[in-house]
């Protein structure tokens, strides 16, 4: 058998076709303090009259958040980043429109199977309060043919894993394509996890072609 430098004339390319991407900024403290505090004021009085949750359970409130005062600086954040996502994807001009927004309440326990959000062009998720053991959300091989055959590796890289698990913090603000597959661990901690996700569309996609199916609520 011929030496692996006896085949080539020079060294093989190895590209990177079709990549997907995961956009992550944060927030400055003098940003996401005063809004984490409206947040959670807001989020507890809708609770308020409810039960507290339970090991393992989950709440998720109404999509139609980033309608109300309190979220006004987060949705002009989540404006912002979606600006930059269409500038990075060389996207022309275009208007956006957030199609839902809802809060994410995860007792110790609690986790978030593998979904993702039909029907629309961006979702993403910001971070209210997350400690250490419930800071990760987990992104998911969204080629299901890639699963036919799973060889054994030597060691795990981003040409072979069908995982990659992205490490946030509070203030955090994630945006991904709606259509890439993510989930969330089991919160390992002993404080409640909290988020506000969101899903974006083309303002006149969704006026003309037909509403997302994660709308308003």
């Amino acid at each position: 058998m011929a030496a692996e430098g006896e085949c080539w004339s020079q060294t093989p390319e190895v590209r990177r076709l079709f990549p997907t991407f995961v956009w992550k900024a944060q927030l400055r403290p003098e940003v996401y303090e005063p809004l984490n505090a409206l947040i959670l004021g807001r989020l507890e009085a809708m609770r308020r009259e409810r039960p507290p949750l339970q090991q393992g359970e989950t709440w998720q409130s109404k999509h139609g958040l980033h309608g109300l005062p309190e979220f006004r600086s987060l949705v002009s954040c989540i404006h912002t980043a979606a600006e930059g996502v269409l500038e990075f994807l060389r996207i022309g001009s275009s208007e956006l429109r957030i199609t839902g927004c809802w809060a994410n309440v995860s007792a110790p326990g609690g986790g978030h199977r593998t979904h993702t959000h039909p029907n629309n062009f961006l979702s993403g998720v910001y971070y209210v309060q997350v400690q250490a053991d419930a800071d990760t959300v987990n992104f998911h091989d969204p080629r299901g043919q890639a699963a036919i055959i799973r060889p054994p590796v030597t060691e795990l890289t981003a040409y072979n894993t069908d995982q990659v698990v992205v490490e946030i913090g509070t203030g955090t603000l994630l945006v991904f394509p709606a259509w890439l597959p993510h989930s969330v661990d089991a919160n390992r901690s002993e404080n409640p996890r909290i988020s506000v996700s969101f899903n974006i569309m083309f303002a006149s996609f969704a006026e003309t072609m037909g509403e997302p199916l994660w709308g308003e609520k």
